[in-house]
């Protein structure tokens, strides 16, 4: 007699097995035809031989490219960049600095990143500062107020800033804002629902409505912008929560951030505009969000942005064209260090040229896991003879840069895999010696509060501390 129970279940079996296997071969063929970088590669292939079924799930959340869609069409973007560009082409024969002409020319071909001169810039190194002149500045404002920001937290310091701008609308003032639906998940609903009932315009960025059936996760806007009436600016690291004001109980929350006046924002309007259309299909490029402005300083500042969408990698390679470029010194502060190929090249390369290369890390970060991953890549750049300190005095979240007492930049932007090739992110590189000279003293004063790694010390750490560190190195840029 026939067990067709036994034959029905056989069959079921080897179907199951051929589709199991057929989706885990399938999706690593299209991962090597995407012809991405093959270290990436290689990280998702083992993670699919090792972890079939987490890695079928993390591949369909985090892993599918969109480098290649395009979201914003041509036109709308050459509409966007028409009024910025008429500023610049008007400028009376800047001269720009020739150390720098080529990492200037490299962001005007890849993010038409106008540099501006005649800025006014104040810097922030504490959130307490910062929100005291953000406050103030929203305050004075008289036309539009557009703000954005990877985290506006339903508490004590956000709840302030949502008054205001309640406030400003209710006063007439146009209020814009967008916040990252992933960054703010845990936010109620009602937090935004009495901003957009006072008349304020808020949108979240690539809203998630379903996490458990979407890669949208993955691409989020990290961007951190604030423009006032066209004129005043405030780009950096700096969200708005209690903890980048408060710190935590075991040390201090220790960030940059700058306040930018003149004509460099229009390049952080273009910036936002372009986040607006994205979120609202609305375009706005009326010449009253780009003021005329004469100068306020002396500043040459180019604000420049990147994303998962275009064809290339804009800030990660004006970084490596940066730090390639470095005669006497770099020196680097990130809360994160999962360095790309190109950028632990630049950094080994320049030190073992003589260049005073210098890296900041917090002691201890907010996420252990990246900084067990950081810590892989250390004994790497100190073999070449860079300089690495610890931060103790608490968090260390400062995206900040120095060289050469000309070049500083400030933003969004840390030094690993995601800021480089799935968020959206922005920076001002800044070309102008007084800046250097402040930010250099800044990094200087910080250094005071660390304390300094020594690779014959380094090397000595426990083997299961380097097991576990390599061990989430070959997920770095999966992170």
């Amino acid at each position: 007699m026939i067990d067709w129970n036994y034959i029905l279940n056989q069959v079921a079996t080897v179907a199951f097995d051929i589709i199991y296997f057929g989706a885990i071969i399938g999706t690593i063929v299209v991962i090597i035809l995407d012809n991405r970088n093959p270290v990436k590669t290689l990280a998702w292939i083992l993670v699919l031989m090792f972890l079939p079924v987490v890695g079928l799930v993390f591949y369909f959340f985090f892993g599918r490219s969109r480098r290649r869609e395009r979201i914003i069409g041509q036109k709308i973007y050459n509409r966007l960049l028409n009024k910025p560009m008429v500023e610049y082409l008007a400028q009376d024969a800047t001269t720009l600095p020739m150390a720098y002409s080529r990492l200037i020319s490299l962001f005007r071909n890849t993010t038409q990143a106008f540099p501006f001169d005649g800025n006014r810039i104040e810097i922030y190194t504490n959130g307490g500062s910062m929100l005291q002149s953000l406050l103030r500045e929203l305050q004075n404002a008289r036309q539009h107020i557009h703000i954005e920001f990877y985290i506006f937290e339903d508490d004590a310091i956000g709840r302030m800033v949502r008054d205001v701008l309640v406030e400003k609308a209710r006063a007439g003032v146009e209020v814009r804002l967008i916040y990252d639906d992933v960054g703010c998940w845990h936010v109620p609903n009602r937090f935004y629902d009495e901003m957009l009932s006072a008349g304020i315009e808020v949108r979240s960025f690539l809203k998630v409505r379903f996490p458990l059936f979407t890669s949208k996760v993955n691409y989020r806007n990290h961007r951190k912008i604030v423009v006032i009436d066209g004129r005043v600016g405030f780009v950096g690291g700096m969200n708005l929560a209690e903890r980048y004001m408060r710190g935590f109980s075991w040390g201090i929350w220790r960030d940059t951030h700058l306040l930018l006046e003149g004509k460099a924002v229009h390049g952080l309007q273009t910036a936002f505009l372009l986040d607006w259309y994205f979120v609202d299909r609305t375009l706005i490029s009326a010449s009253r969000y780009f003021p005329k402005m004469e100068a306020t300083g002396t500043s040459l500042v180019q604000i420049v942005t990147s994303d998962p969408i275009g064809p290339w990698k804009e800030i990660m390679q004006g970084l490596s064209m940066a730090i390639s470029g470095a005669k006497k010194y770099f020196y680097i502060q990130t809360p994160y260090f999962l360095p790309t190929e190109q950028i632990l090249a630049a950094m080994q390369t320049a030190a073992l040229a003589g260049v005073d290369v210098r890296l900041m890390l917090p002691m201890r970060a907010d996420n252990r896991l990246t900084h067990l991953g950081s810590c892989s890549y250390l004994a790497d750049i100190l073999q070449a003879g860079v300089k690495i300190y610890f931060y103790k005095k608490g968090f260390l979240h400062s995206k900040l840069m120095v060289s050469d007492d000309e070049l500083s930049t400030v933003g969004s932007t840390n030094v690993d895999f995601r800021s480089f090739e799935h968020n959206f992110e922005v920076n001002a590189f800044i070309y102008d010696t007084e800046t250097a000279l402040q930010m250099r003293e800044i990094f200087l004063q910080d250094q005071r509060d660390c304390v300094q790694v020594f690779l014959k010390n380094w090397v000595k750490r426990p083997w299961w501390r380097k097991a576990a560190e390599s061990v989430v190195r070959l997920m770095a840029p999966l992170l």
